[in-house]
């Protein structure tokens, strides 16, 4: 199946070209750019059945995101790793929580969350792409950014 969009095989040709780092960050973008619009529906006056729906698929999404980034995690790492994965499954609980009660708290916390982590990865993938050698892979860390 071939892209026609020039958007979708740019952003295609983005992720299959991007190193593990930049790929963490991307996936820290999504998550936020989702749990946005999920609290952006929720805090409107008037909230029909359809934004309901549609706040449901966001936190989903965003679900989805932090799983994938929970599977990223080498548990062999180190302690690091080990708080990762709590802070992921704390968010993931955040989540479910906000999508039960049609709360926005919950959400935004986990937003806040997200948005530090993402500042942090951001770093130290510009900080591996200036120096391989600070890559967390080598049993410093809990996700292996090396490029």
């Amino acid at each position: 199946m071939s892209i026609n969009n020039p958007y979708q095989q740019y952003k295609k040709n983005q992720i299959e070209t991007a190193d593990q780092g930049k790929l963490i960050v991307m996936l820290y973008d999504g998550a936020i750019k989702f749990i946005s619009r999920a609290i952006e529906l929720m805090d409107r006056k008037k909230v029909t059945g359809e934004d309901i729906e549609t706040i449901h698929k966001n936190i989903i999404r965003t679900q989805d995101i932090i799983t994938e980034l929970m599977s990223s995690l080498n548990m062999d790492a180190g302690d690091i790793s080990q708080r990762l994965f709590s802070i992921y499954m704390y968010m993931n609980n955040k989540l479910i929580e906000g999508n039960i009660q049609k709360d926005s708290k919950p959400l935004t916390e986990v937003k806040n969350h997200l948005i530090e982590l993402r500042e942090a990865w951001f770093q130290a993938a510009k900080t591996v792409a200036q120096d391989p050698k600070q890559a967390v892979g080598s049993g410093a860390g809990g996700i292996n950014i090396a490029t």
